[in-house]
């Protein structure tokens, strides 16, 4: 199917030529916002008028006299200092809906003519250690951006920058060697969380003795060369490690009904062969200088406490290579042989400093440039409902497993209460309580923008009301519902009827979903596809108290608005499922 042009393009496109028309000089593309009657006003007159020195208003006039009005404009007058408010034809909205619900597999979105290729690094949990609530929003929000750029039809490679080497692990595998006893057989034999547990009340048995004991941390670093050598003895228990959390990984995100392939998963480990030549093309191309026995990149606007510079440590004096030699062979990694266009860092705010460090050193080294750009998308922190980071009531980490199945527990319930009245089989009230529970908890995170923090209160997410997954996956499961019964009657669009003001608002809305979706993916802002869902929602509640649709006046009413809410069905399903949602048919 061809792509849809939006009205809002459509009528761009003829204030464009209106304006060239009237000013010949002018290059000017007028900026347009929706007005809450969901007519259009073009404020670039105003920038335009200033530029000529002209009166506003009557250069508004002159554009308005250029413009032909018909087939998508149905009128266009000047109003105020020299705003222009234009109001579409209902022909016009019907006939660009149609088009979009003719392409069942896109609405109508377009691809862009020169796609690009980005590598996204996201949901880096750590070898042999438990996922916590810390690890929930670079996954989510990752997973999102994956669908939306897919979408959009750029080529997304997926990256998951697993911790599964260094100092830490020379410290496991010491300590299990002098303490075989602590992992029973028992212990050896199960997997997934069970086992992903016993490895980290390991891991910080081993780190406590590490901090405490001198002759402990001496041994543990001779055993991370040993890693780093290949000892077979050494590489093969670090081997079940990473096997062992994998299993634990995919059954979490499987939790989290996303996607995760083995091959895509890259930890540190897989850059090692890179580090040595990594480091020494910085230092030959004079990027890093030697600092007291260290390999280091030094920034002017850098510098700590006591106004000394402080730099990126790319090896550090003892021979040891730090995170940023592993990230800037991660960057040549994927620039050169990934031929990546756009590197975008799904990471934690706190490590703002860090990328911003290794990017301007891959700049330098001329890895990044004009044309391969590499983006920290930095996410705030999940806070509880205090206000504070989201903790247990001992004050220990939550663990992500046990959120979820909190989430998935509320929303079974909340399934539950309706399940008599709707129909539900307890089959179907499970898994929708999964895809409830579930998609509360992401539509939380994608709900607000990345670089803020937000609270994490189920009871809010599992409403019925208010900006919840919920709130969306009911509004579908509504039209299902109305569609089962409309019996014979069969969705088709009409252009030649009416709208109401009600029907026009949620047309314009829906034409604006092409266009949104671009926006979405090019900027990296998930939260504004969820508020567009949010709206569209709510204008189609407004929508059915205004607007019988089974019971309209005749039967191409009752078939026109059967298609408006059929498209309107297939805009918050893919839409939602664009935010990694499911959208079931019976709630």
């Amino acid at each position: 199917m061809a792509p849809v042009t939006s009205l809002s393009d459509s009528v761009q496109q003829q204030l464009t030529s209106a304006i060239s028309a009237t000013l010949p000089e002018a290059t000017a593309d007028p900026l347009l916002r929706r007005s809450d009657r969901a007519d259009f006003q073009a404020n670039g007159i105003l920038a335009l008028a200033k530029k000529a020195k002209s009166n506003p208003r009557e250069l508004a006039t002159q554009v308005v006299s250029q413009i032909v009005t018909g087939d998508v404009i149905k009128d266009i007058e000047v109003s105020g200092p020299g705003f222009l408010n234009i109001t579409i034809t209902d022909k016009a909205i019907t006939e660009n809906l149609a088009a979009r619900y003719a392409d069942t597999d896109r609405l109508g979105v377009p691809r862009p003519e020169r796609a690009g290729t980005t590598v996204i690094d996201y949901a880096q949990p750590n070898v042999a250690k438990e996922m916590h609530v810390g690890h929930l929003r670079s996954a989510v929000i990752g997973d999102a951006l994956v669908q939306l750029l897919e979408f959009a039809g750029e080529t997304v490679v997926r990256r998951h920058h697993i911790g599964d080497w260094g100092t830490q692990f020379g410290m496991l595998i010491q300590y299990l060697d002098e303490h075989p006893h602590e992992l029973d057989h028992k212990a050896a034999e199960v997997t997934g969380e069970e086992a992903m547990s016993n490895l980290d009340r390991l891991y910080k048995s081993a780190r406590k003795l590490f901090d405490s004991d001198e002759e402990f941390k001496t041994r543990a670093r001779r055993r991370v060369v040993d890693l780093q050598a290949g000892e077979p003895h050494t590489l093969a228990t670090w081997q079940k490690f990473v096997d062992e959390s994998k299993i634990y990984f995919f059954s979490v995100f499987e939790k989290l009904d996303m996607e995760v392939r083995d091959p895509d998963i890259v930890g540190e480990s897989g850059y090692n062969d890179m580090l040595d030549e990594t480091c020494r093309l910085l230092e030959e191309s004079g990027v890093a200088v030697r600092s007291e026995g260290a390999l280091c990149v030094f920034f002017d606007d850098v510098k700590g406490p006591d106004g000394k510079p402080v730099p990126l440590i790319v090896k550090k004096s003892d021979g040891g290579y730090g995170y940023a030699a592993t990230d800037l062979s991660a960057i040549r990694d994927r620039v050169f042989n990934l031929k990546a266009n756009t590197l975008l860092y799904v990471v934690d705010a706190r490590q703002s400093l860090h990328f911003k460090m290794v990017f301007e050193t891959a700049r330098r080294a001329g890895w990044l440039n004009d044309d391969v750009t590499a983006v920290q998308l930095a996410f705030g922190t999940v806070l509880g409902k205090d206000g504070k980071p989201f903790k247990t009531r001992e004050g220990e980490t939550v663990k992500l497993v046990d959120l979820l199945d909190e989430a998935v527990d509320r929303a079974t319930t909340v399934v539950r209460e309706k399940a008599e009245k709707v129909g539900l089989s307890e089959q179907e009230i499970e898994e929708n309580g999964q895809y409830v529970g579930i998609g509360a908890v992401k539509y939380a995170d994608l709900s607000t923008s990345a670089v803020r923090d937000y609270k994490f209160d189920l009871d809010q997410m599992v409403s019925l009301s208010g900006d919840t997954s919920v709130y969306l996956q009911y509004a579908y499961a509504r039209i299902q519902s109305i569609l089962r019964k409309a019996g014979d009657a069969r969705p088709a669009a009409h252009p030649e009827l009416a709208l109401a003001p009600a029907e026009r608002a949620l047309g314009l809305h829906l034409d604006r979903f092409g266009e949104t979706v671009l926006e979405v993916a090019s900027a990296y802002e998930p939260h504004k596809m969820a508020a567009y869902l949010y709206q569209l929602a709510t204008l189609l509640t407004t929508f059915y108290d205004q607007c019988p649709v089974l019971k309209a006046e005749t039967p191409e009413q009752v078939a026109n608005r059967l298609f408006l809410v059929d498209l309107t069905a297939r805009t918050l399903q893919r839409g939602m499922a664009l935010l990694g949602i499911r959208t079931p048919e019976r709630l």
